[in-house]
């Protein structure tokens, strides 16, 4: 199960974060911060995988962003690597070249586009036309 999933750019700011699991805000803060210290310090020759207290990070580079996943010891690593993937090509397929200010300013398609794809900490959906299906209707009822 998916506990968390964090986007990070590299100056160690969180551009999004969602918890599948109740965790207080400020153990939130304090986890954020350990784990990008974590992610951040490693080279890219290392691998993606990292056990880390009771759980694992995966996590995956893309340009000046760093998205991370928390998981627990029952969940396939490689499957949530390419979830990442994924989550990235769908944003990229929205947005036509997804970048840092792209997130800023439109969190909640972000939002809309990270819960169809995962709901309850588990993968539901990976297809990229049904997952941007609702956002495009939105954006179709917002232009008339």
């Amino acid at each position: 199960m998916i506990k968390f999933f964090l986007i990070v750019n590299k100056q160690g700011q969180t551009r999004l974060s969602r918890y599948y699991e109740c965790v207080e805000v400020q153990k939130r803060t304090l986890l954020e911060s350990e784990v990008i210290k974590l992610c951040l310090s490693r080279s890219k020759d290392q691998c993606s995988f990292i056990e880390y207290k009771d759980f694992k990070l995966v996590y995956r580079q893309y340009a000046a962003l760093f998205i991370v996943v928390g998981i627990d010891e029952s969940e396939n690593e490689m499957a949530v690597f390419e979830l990442i993937h994924n989550f990235v090509e769908v944003l990229d397929k929205y947005f036509s070249r997804v970048s840092e200010l792209d997130i800023m300013f439109n969190l909640d398609k972000v939002h809309i586009i990270l819960d169809e794809m995962v709901l309850n900490g588990c993968a539901v959906e990976t297809n990229k036309t049904r997952i941007l299906a609702p956002l495009l209707v939105l954006d179709k009822v917002g232009d008339s």
